[in-house]
């Protein structure tokens, strides 16, 4: 049985997390999958954006406990974390759906993810590192306190404290909270505004804000951001949507 399953609408790839039977838990193979799924969308003109999520009520439950104990130096220690790095270096537009428990590194995918939404019933997130006598790994220290603040941080990773959906959107976490039962249509939905766009500039943008931590000052803010501004209006797609835009204004005169 695949570890992942796929599926395409409107130009979004749909990337299913397949093992519920163990909580869709993080396996060098499924991270092997991951990355093979990844290589062949991220040249396909046919799909634009992602959606991450999990088959039955659980979205992830962190690394496979094999799999971790398993890993004896730093090298092996990173393999465990090659799949969500691998959706967090992707230049398509991400969307986490998070349909259940998001554990450990399964709150990692989540972290991932450029933006993620979640069911309002189903979803929690679980950091539980040092429940299990762990050291939080795969930059989930990181990666959660440059989304959320450093309150949260301490209080999920340190102090253990779960948040439901509707507390992870109030601290920043997620980006909305859906019915469970409309939670893959309304990522898809959000997914195909960034595939409608142009795919290259979409990796461009990504790149321009993902590295905005390197700024300090608005004179760096628009010397990083000029290049591929001036490389993105060389490109026909927006002299064909500047002239639209101007037809419409004329036509409103």
């Amino acid at each position: 049985m695949s570890l992942i399953t796929t599926e395409v609408r409107d130009r979004v790839g749909i990337l299913t997390l397949n093992d519920p039977d163990h909580r869709n838990a993080i396996t060098l193979a499924m991270n092997d999958e991951i990355g093979a799924v990844l290589d062949d969308w991220e040249v396909d003109d046919g799909i634009g954006a992602l959606v991450l999520t999990g088959a039955g009520r659980g979205f992830c439950a962190g690394a496979d406990l094999d799999d971790l104990m398993a890993g004896s130096n730093a090298a092996e220690m990173k393999a465990i974390y090659d799949g969500f790095l691998r959706i967090a270096h992707t230049p398509l537009p991400t969307v986490g759906a998070v349909n259940g428990a998001a554990v450990g590194a399964g709150m990692n995918m989540v972290l991932a993810c450029d933006i993620a939404i979640a069911g309002r019933d189903y979803a929690k997130f679980d950091s539980r590192f040092l429940q299990i006598g762990i050291h939080p790994g795969g930059g989930h220290t990181w990666r959660l306190r440059s989304i959320a603040n450093r309150s949260t941080t301490m209080a999920m990773v340190v102090f253990n404290q779960i948040l439901r959906a509707d507390r992870a959107k109030d601290v920043g976490l997620i980006w909305e909270v859906v019915d469970d039962a409309d939670l893959i249509d309304e990522a898809v939905a959000l997914a195909a505004v960034a595939a409608g766009q142009a795919k290259e500039l979409n990796a461009r943008t990504k790149a321009s804000i993902l590295t905005l931590d390197t700024i300090v000052e608005s004179n760096q803010a628009v010397d990083h951001e000029v290049h591929p501004q001036l490389w993105s209006m060389s490109q026909p797609t927006f002299r064909t949507l500047v002239e639209s835009l101007q037809k419409n204004i004329s036509s409103k005169e």
